[in-house]
């Protein structure tokens, strides 16, 4: 496949992707690209897996992996007293790499309902990145259901203890009557201004 063919497609892919907020399936990726069989969706979809830009689980279901692209690392910024600072831009940074490591764990975005992280500075509206682990540490921001129901809190543990918090005082700790499950551990936290 043509590098410069192969970018068109990829693009078409991933602008489907941002508008629709979801992958497209084979046959609407046949239309994006013009092409005619599947087999040849099937080769571009492989290498888009071989090139990590997008994922397919064991259904044959795709999510993109790098949608981002590199974006130039400038230096720091000052929060307080204002200095000087010189421009670098010999640094680049994957936004995908930076949110998620190197790590392969299969990793979501969930938005946030609700107000009772927002002492963690985590806001209504905000898209927390959520690692599908159930791991958890003392003091980790996790997905959990608890006695049937889903939320996101501090997972706390005091000896055989385990509760969670959350990061608001007008909310009280949630002890778990029957059952606690940790499906994943908030890893980011992104919000468009």
């Amino acid at each position: 496949m043509y590098d410069e063919k192969y970018t068109k497609y990829k693009n078409k892919i991933l602008d489907f992707y941002r508008k629709n907020r979801r992958m497209p399936g084979y046959k609407e990726i046949m239309t994006l690209v013009g092409f005619k069989s599947k087999n040849a969706v099937y080769k571009l979809i492989n290498k888009m897996v071989d090139d990590e830009i997008i994922d397919k689980d064991s259904n044959g279901r795709l999510t993109p992996m790098k949608i981002f692209g590199q974006v130039p690392l400038l230096g720091l910024v000052e929060a307080g007293i204002p200095t000087s600072v010189e421009e670098d831009n010999s640094k680049f940074l994957s936004l995908d790499e930076y949110m998620l490591g190197d790590k392969k764990s299969p990793t979501y975005l969930l938005e946030v309902k609700g107000d009772s992280m927002i002492d963690e500075g985590i806001r209504e509206g905000d898209l927390v990145l959520a690692e599908r682990r159930g791991d958890p540490k003392d003091g980790d921001i996790v997905i959990a259901e608890v006695d049937g129901g889903w939320t996101m809190k501090y997972f706390k543990k005091k000896g055989n203890l385990i509760y969670l918090k959350a990061a608001n005082r007008n909310y009280s700790p949630i002890y778990p009557q029957y059952d606690l499950k940790v499906a994943a551990i908030v890893r980011g936290v992104i919000r468009k201004y």
